[in-house]
């Protein structure tokens, strides 16, 4: 009979996947169960059937990594991923149509971001000097700021330009949250590593592969190579602890998942249905315990969500180039009111059939046939492109709002239980590598 200990994860997605690999790595024996048929989460691929052409796997969502996420890079290397071939790396540019906006050549920080900014097109001098004296301001501070303040409070001393063509499509895509609701502590903490840590920190790494294919999956099979059991469309029910003590204390429990009892669960569900979980295993418990147990699901379940819509669409054949439709793999564009995408991707230079670009609305609102036609119109009027809609695909729950002072649950529950996820305590947004850093240290922990 085995002595390992058993856990089991409860959640597929990138913190969960994440979570099972260290878990795995410590000794324990793993049991993952996903409710859909589908790993990934809020990162996953999905099909696209389509009448006389070949199916297109696309993404739930057009994610983008970057230079500094150190440990989903080790953790893709781990599971066999070389980031290399299956990442795109290039340095971070937030280049608009017509050329201008800011791009960074390939040098150590910070001068990569000095140079970037001394030489961006567009920009006046007066705009570059006062992103260069409030980016200097922020490294003194060592990147703090007081409780409470907002990236537009944090970035008040900018020119409108600045905010409009560099904060806000930077926040944004960081965070989620337009710069007047967005967190500041948050939004320096990533602009520190980022753009004033390692060299390439600021790098972007934009997936060859679709999501599936670049973690989750290759984590599964790394997992049941080594004898470790991943499920798929199944979901848990309920969640109570077992073998309660004599006086009533859940310190030594075990913990059932519906029929099966495991030494240690790991939640890395999003946070709803963690909740849900986690309240159902409060009634089950002590005062004291229960007590602890509903003031984590009510955190959890007060965290406010932002949407992120990704409208992919593809260009008639005769705008296609054979060195791809748009100048660059990404493109940043001016957002409006009437035209909402903040960044198109040309998928064609990713690996994807030429002329397919992905348009990306993060803390989108609006019906999906009103986005995707302002999207179409957008595509036309700073493309000059005539797209057709594929595929639009809104993630309501996509993120949590990254809003100043939000509270956000702790990973420990209770003795063998715990919670992973990008919305856990952490110096992190809603990011892959939030999530991935979230689950390591729940797998780790015993």
């Amino acid at each position: 009979m085995s002595t390992r200990v058993r856990t089991a994860i409860v959640g597929g997605g990138w913190a969960g996947m994440a979570a099972a690999v260290a878990a795995a790595q410590a000794g324990q024996q793993v049991t993952v169960c996903e409710a859909a048929r589908t790993l990934g989460g809020r990162a996953r691929k999905v099909t696209l059937d389509r009448p006389h052409a070949p199916t297109l796997t696309l993404d739930n969502g057009q994610h983008i990594l970057i230079g500094a996420y150190t440990d989903t890079l080790r953790l893709l290397r781990l599971v066999g991923i070389a980031p290399e071939t299956a990442l795109l790396r290039l340095p971070l540019a937030l280049s608009f149509p017509d050329g201008s906006g800011l791009a960074l050549p390939n040098l150590p920080a910070p001068w990569d971001a000095v140079i970037g900014i001394v030489r961006t097109r567009g920009w006046s001098v007066p705009d570059k000097i006062a992103l260069l004296r409030t980016a200097t301001a922020w490294q003194l501070r060592g990147f703090a700021c007081a409780p409470g303040t907002t990236v537009a409070q944090l970035c008040a001393g900018l020119t409108q330009r600045l905010k409009d063509e560099f904060i806000e499509p930077l926040c944004v895509s960081a965070l989620n949250t337009p710069a007047g609701a967005a967190c500041g502590t948050v939004f320096l903490r990533v602009l520190k590593d980022a753009m004033f840590g390692q060299r390439g920190g600021s790098n972007l790494l934009l997936p060859r592969v679709d999501l599936g294919a670049l973690f989750p999956e290759a984590a599964a099979r790394w997992l049941t190579e080594r004898g470790h059991s991943v499920v798929t469309g199944q979901r848990v029910q309920q969640l109570r602890p077992v073998n309660l003590t004599t006086n009533g204390s859940a310190d030594a429990a075990r913990w059932q998942i519906d029929d099966v009892v495991f030494d240690r669960v790991i939640l890395a569900t999003a946070p709803t249905e963690a909740a849900r979980l986690v309240s159902h295993t409060a009634a089950a418990l002590p005062r004291v315990q229960a007590s602890a147990l509903h003031a984590w699901a009510a955190c959890a379940s007060a965290l406010r969500h932002e949407a992120i819509t990704t409208v992919y669409a593809q260009v008639e054949s005769k705008a296609a180039a054979p060195s791809g439709t748009l100048p660059r793999p990404m493109l940043a564009l001016r957002a409006t009111a009437t035209h909402p995408a903040q960044f198109v991707f040309d998928r064609g230079q990713l690996g994807g059939p030429t002329g397919l670009l992905a348009f990306v609305i993060s803390a989108s609102h609006g019906t999906r046939d009103s986005l995707q036609a302002r999207v179409m119109e957008q595509a036309q009027a700073q493309l000059g492109l005539t797209v057709q809609p594929l595929q639009t695909i809104t993630e309501k729950r996509a993120t949590f709002a990254c809003t100043p002072g939000l509270q956000r649950p702790a990973s420990a529950l209770a003795d063998g239980l715990q919670a992973c996820g990008d919305y856990i305590a952490g110096p992190y947004p809603a990011t892959l590598e939030g999530a991935i850093r979230s689950g390591w240290a729940a797998g780790q922990a015993v």
